[in-house]
């Protein structure tokens, strides 16, 4: 790469890349892969928890102070009380994966005092990655990024997510859906939340919104949308969205045009989901260490499920070996 990366970016990318070649090896022969349900419409792989372990080594054995919050193992690994945060999610869109549909992606950020300062998405089947470090802006690989310069949503690219898991509400939802397709030139949902938020970053896609997401689906690609010159926020705009379950992202334009639009959907002001809602926006806020809100915030807002301790993954140092020897010199 020409330009120099933060050296805890630098580690970052050298997880994603071992995680990604574990996945990319493992994608080859789909049919051997087992799956396991952690609930309706949501799937865990042997391959999520390899690529999670991999990665938590990796971050690990250089900061080993650091605390984890990872999809498949929650808060078991790294220290309790540190400011710094690793969030985690080894194989975003699991789904497309065990189909063989090539949408997926790892993604790692880094927060400090729950302020995320380092993120990492990384496409193992093209070989794109996405990184961002605070203040220095977004790059997919050696490319600088910029947010698209539409300015009318009627001409827009809007990307979306359905939700999928059991106990989202689906009307709530489709009302959304039918009120931003009928303002925009088109609606695009490819299943892996943290590659569309690159893809608002890039450009590609003009704004995006979802409901339902957990803060390792969004916590890379935020930083690395606000780093092209984007917004993020949730449904009335504002900046507390890591642990509300609603987000909506673009260039300012059209974000704007989106916020007014999803603004009257948000479970903040219209709770349509009673009993399923997000703590509240001030309890961070309240709270006086930022780090801590933030992580107490999303254990209470997580299924259990998505933070059970899961058996432990066998990972062949040979494949390990394999997957370091194919990280590709950053």
């Amino acid at each position: 790469m020409s330009q120099t990366l933060h050296p805890m970016l630098n580690t970052a990318v050298k997880a994603a890349r071992t995680a990604g070649a574990l996945i990319n090896r493992a994608s080859l022969d789909i049919e051997r892969v087992t799956v396991t349900a952690k609930s309706h419409n949501d799937f865990v792989t042997e391959v999520d928890q390899a690529a999670e372990a991999a990665i938590i080594e990796t971050l690990l054995g250089a900061y080993p102070g650091h605390g984890i919050l990872a999809e498949e193992t929650g808060r078991t690994h790294g220290a309790k009380d540190s400011d710094y945060l690793w969030i985690i999610d080894p194989l975003d869109g699991t789904t497309n994966f065990i189909h063989g549909f090539p949408v997926y992606a790892v993604s790692i950020a880094l927060a400090f005092r729950g302020q995320i300062q380092q993120a990492v998405v990384y496409d193992p089947s093209r070989n794109d990655l996405f990184y961002a470090s605070k203040g220095r802006g977004a790059f997919l690989n050696d490319k600088r990024l910029r947010v698209s310069k539409r300015s009318r949503l009627l001409e827009s690219l809007i990307g979306t997510g359905f939700p999928f898991r059991k106990g989202d509400n689906f009307k709530r939802y489709l009302k959304m859906f039918e009120e931003v397709m009928q303002h925009c030139a088109g609606l695009r949902r490819p299943g892996a939340a943290a590659l569309d938020l690159c893809y608002v970053a890039a450009g590609w896609y003009d704004g995006f919104f979802e409901t339902g997401l957990n803060p390792w689906d969004i916590a890379a690609g935020s930083l690395i949308i606000t780093e092209a010159g984007g917004l993020i926020g949730n449904f009335t705009g504002e900046s507390d969205f890591l642990y509300q379950r609603e987000i909506v992202a673009g260039n300012p334009k059209i974000y704007a045009q989106l916020v007014s639009i999803l603004a009257p959907y948000t479970r903040i002001i219209k709770d349509d989901d009673a009993g399923a809602t997000a703590p509240a926006a001030g309890a961070a806020a309240a709270a006086p260490d930022a780090t801590a809100a933030f992580v107490a915030s999303v254990e209470a807002d997580t299924p259990p499920a998505a933070t059970a301790k899961k058996p432990p993954v066998r990972i062949r140092k040979t494949d390990l070996a394999k997957a370091k020897d194919n990280d590709a010199p950053f």
